[in-house]
């Protein structure tokens, strides 16, 4: 078809066809969907936007990646700042894979700080900067020796997706799988709403939050010299800024072992005198803590559990080492056992809380996702899993 033919179809002057073709100029609406229609196409098929004439936005890169040119992202506004965090590993993944929000294109080589450096510079909590949880065979790496350039790399991101999703994204850090049934619940109510879950343990979630990395975080640490729940890490972990604590749920923690309890395991110290292997978190972790603690109280040396070689990181790793025989043993949760069909051993009642910083209180997000706490089927959820005591669930707990 010649040029004219198809000006005389469309209905068109020839001389824009061929503006067209050469990229002399871009078509009007009109004329992009008279040619759509007479060659029997969507315009989509005909015309779109060149890479290079995509919208680019600066954020800052969370966590560390061998080749930040190019990696996926997603994207969330904390606050007033655009941060970036990579899809990698099991973070690319719920169970189908996470679309990217966009593309780093230009990484900012003056501010960024390497493995080296990093320890240098204290992060808003008061600490230097941690990297995302590194799954080791051993213990060698204390937390102090986990630091990265984490929050400190300004990145060129192309964007892939609608600007308003990324404006009304919610991000959350926490260890608790109930994390994952809240933000399909609150999606599900709000579907203009997306929420961005991040697996971290406790502390690790507390300074994500202490950076600007994320909206909330979620904690499950016991005090033993204030007998108190949360709030004393938080109050230390803040450095002057405010924050909101609100109750999850009280859940029972304790250990995993394989359906009958066949080794008649009743406390920790018996984990030592019958030659348990136990699989651990990570040091600073909530789970690890626990441990830590029980075994202290029974004047058991850490040192002295017979260990599996891997650190797992969620509650579901340990659930799959027990019940594959892999280990007999490890620290989760009530609702964790019921869901694999293993036996458990109650060792704790801990108090599951989210930590908001009070600046972003206001958010429509945050509001959309605090409300959703109080839902009679979303509360129902909750204790469907077994193992969760959801009385207070939506209570606001301290304020600091």
């Amino acid at each position: 078809m010649s040029q004219q033919e198809l000006a005389n179809i469309a209905g068109v002057t020839r001389q824009s066809i061929g503006a067209v073709e050469t990229g002399q100029c871009a078509p009007s609406v009109s004329i992009s969907l008279r040619l759509a229609k007479a060659l029997g196409c969507q315009v989509e098929d005909l015309f779109w936007l060149a890479e290079e004439d995509l919208p680019k936005i600066e954020a800052i890169f969370v966590g560390s990646t061998p080749n930040l040119r190019q990696s996926q992202v997603s994207l969330a506004r904390i606050g007033d700042r655009w941060i970036a965090y990579p899809l990698l590993n099991r973070d690319a993944f719920r169970i189908e894979m996470i679309p990217s929000d966009g593309e780093v294109v230009a990484v900012n080589q003056q501010t960024a700080i390497s493995l080296s450096d990093s320890a240098a510079l204290a992060d808003p909590c008061g600490e230097a900067s941690y990297a995302q949880p590194l799954v080791e065979k051993n213990e060698r790496h204390s937390e102090s020796e986990a630091q990265s350039q984490t929050g400190t790399n300004k990145v060129m991101v192309r964007l892939l997706d609608d600007m308003d999703k990324l404006h009304n994204t919610i991000v959350i850090a926490g260890c608790t799988p109930v994390l994952s049934v809240l933000a399909r619940a609150t999606e599900r109510w709000h579907p203009k709403l997306r929420v961005h879950y991040r697996f971290a343990h406790s502390k690790p979630a507390l300074r994500s939050l202490c950076r600007g990395e994320v909206h909330i975080a979620g904690m499950h640490l016991y005090d033993p010299q204030t007998e108190e729940h949360n709030i004393p890490f938080v109050r230390e972990a803040l450095a002057g800024k405010s924050a909101v604590l609100i109750t999850l749920g009280v859940w029972e923690e304790g250990l995993l072992v394989p359906p009958g309890n066949p080794m008649g395991v009743k406390t920790v110290s018996d984990l030592v005198e019958f030659g348990a292997t136990v699989v651990t978190h990570e040091v600073g972790s909530g789970n690890r803590m626990l441990l830590e603690r029980k075994l202290l109280e029974e004047r058991v040396p850490f040192e002295a559990v017979k260990r599996f070689d891997h650190i797992v990181h969620n509650h579901q790793d340990v659930a799959l080492c027990v019940a594959s025989g892999i280990a007999d043993a490890g620290i989760s949760t009530a609702s964790i056992a019921a869901t694999f069909g293993l036996g458990f051993i109650p060792l704790h009642s801990a108090r599951y809380d989210l930590v908001i910083l009070k600046e972003y209180l206001q958010e429509a997000p945050v509001q959309q996702f605090i409300n959703i706490l109080g839902n009679r089927l979303v509360r129902s959820q909750l204790q469907i899993l077994g193992g969760y005591d959801i009385s207070k669930t939506g209570e606001v707990i301290a304020n600091i």
